[in-house]
């Protein structure tokens, strides 16, 4: 899986990581459910490990394609992934 710098994310990808590391609070109500992983694309792990995060896209009425997925607690995430396709694809987030 190819992976990307937090530094080369676009800007509200940075800022949607920022908030999932103070807890929040987040812009949209679905911020933080529990990502099921269907596409079997990311590691698999238990029902409740991923959870995702709407990453807002410049221009868009709705809550575009981008999103952050993270495994772990949710404060304090063990890894989280970039996709800006609605789960097409994912980079992994290097720290």
């Amino acid at each position: 899986m190819p992976s990307v710098r937090t530094g080369e994310l676009p800007r509200e990808a940075q800022h949607t990581l920022q908030l999932i590391r103070l807890g929040g609070p987040f812009p949209y109500a679905k911020d933080g459910i529990v990502f099921g992983n269907y596409e079997h694309i990311l590691p698999q792990r238990r029902r409740g490990y991923y959870r995702e995060y709407t990453v807002p896209t410049p221009g868009s009425r709705n809550r575009g394609a981008q999103r952050l997925v993270c495994g772990g607690p949710p404060r304090t995430p063990d890894l989280c992934y970039y996709t800006h396709d609605h789960y097409a694809s994912f980079q992994a987030i290097a720290h």
